[in-house]
């Protein structure tokens, strides 16, 4: 009888096991997608409490606007009565952030390819540590240098740049000057580096060694051999990177406002003195605006975060076209 029992006992337990095991493990890959999802809606609830708080702080401020908020040039929300538009505000943010990204991008990619396949590798190692700590240097020291080093020198280069491309017209115009646009950009381009260079370097490292190993077995060049095999591989990842950096450029504050010098109105001719754009104009004109010019400045901002919605969104769009290397 006690024999029996015993085998009973064993032959249950036998039976328990297994489903204790199965049970524990759903438990765990429900909790861990119950996570997953909720930290998913929770991103999605932060953006749109964003949104909704920008529009219910705008919307006076758009009620008591006289002029066209979305043509006008002008800028004055605290005039009585009040008159402000993102026309310049938006050329500003968007050229100086487009040409950062066209002078920074092949810079961080060679940066990122010299690291990877080139540097030696105790060399490579700490290139690698130096590219990334400029991106924890505070904006506020881009925004120093770039107004005390690399503004006084960018006086002789605007010049040689109007004078040979000159007949493009955002080289144009008659007095070409230190605190452009164009020197805003550079800086921007500078701060966006590290961000692109590190993330593309980490994206061209994941290239699998067999295709590597297959294009130089063929004869291939080590630049053939890139060519063909990692930046195919790697132009989903560049995209995304290269898009961080935009939305670093476009959202930046400080070091534009110390650079670039005000002037009302779009001037098409980067390499002149003036400009303006949201981050900048916001982080300069918050303390002095009353409550109709705190809500146009949020209103702007609200203009920035669509803005830069729609280049995430695009930015995704053109990643999944390239999903077969991803």
């Amino acid at each position: 009888m006690s024999s029996q029992s015993g085998v009973d006992a064993a032959v249950g337990a036998r039976h328990r096991a297994p489903g204790r095991r199965l049970s524990t493990g759903q438990a765990g890959d429900r909790i861990f997608a119950g996570a997953a999802r909720g930290s998913g809606i929770l991103v999605l609830a932060i953006m749109a409490a964003i949104a909704v708080f920008l529009v219910w702080k705008a919307i006076p401020a758009l009620q008591a606007n006289k002029a066209n908020f979305l043509t006008s040039q002008d800028w004055n929300p605290n005039a009585t009565p009040a008159k402000f538009g993102i026309v310049q505000l938006a050329f500003g943010t968007v050229v100086s952030s487009a040409l950062a990204l066209i002078i920074a991008t092949p810079v961080a990619i060679g940066i990122a390819l010299f690291i990877a396949f080139y540097s030696p590798r105790k060399l490579s190692a700490g290139l690698g540590y130096v590219v990334d700590l400029l991106a924890a240097v505070p904006s506020i020291v881009y925004g120093l240098w770039g107004l005390l080093v690399l503004a006084p020198h960018m006086d002789g280069v605007s010049k040689i740049l109007n004078t040979v491309l000159g007949w493009i017209p955002f080289f144009g115009g008659d007095s070409p000057g230190k605190n452009s646009i164009f020197t805003a950009s550079v800086v921007l381009a500078i701060m966006i580096l590290p961000i692109i260079s590190s993330i593309s370097r980490e994206v061209f490292l994941q290239v699998p060694r067999a295709n590597v190993e297959a294009a130089l077995a063929l004869g291939a060049t080590r630049w053939e051999m890139i060519r063909l095999s990692v930046l195919p591989y790697g132009r989903s990842g560049v995209i995304g990177a290269s898009m961080l950096g935009l939305g670093r450029a476009m959202g930046e504050t400080i070091a534009v406002a110390m650079v670039l010098t005000f002037a009302p109105g779009v001037n098409v001719h980067i390499l002149e003195d003036g400009g303006n754009t949201f981050a900048a104009n916001i982080a300069k004109s918050f303390g002095e605006a009353t409550s109709t010019g705190r809500g146009a400045l949020i209103a702007s901002g609200l203009v920035l975060f669509v803005i830069t919605l729609v280049v995430n969104m695009a930015a995704r769009a053109v990643v999944a076209r390239r999903k077969e290397f991803v």
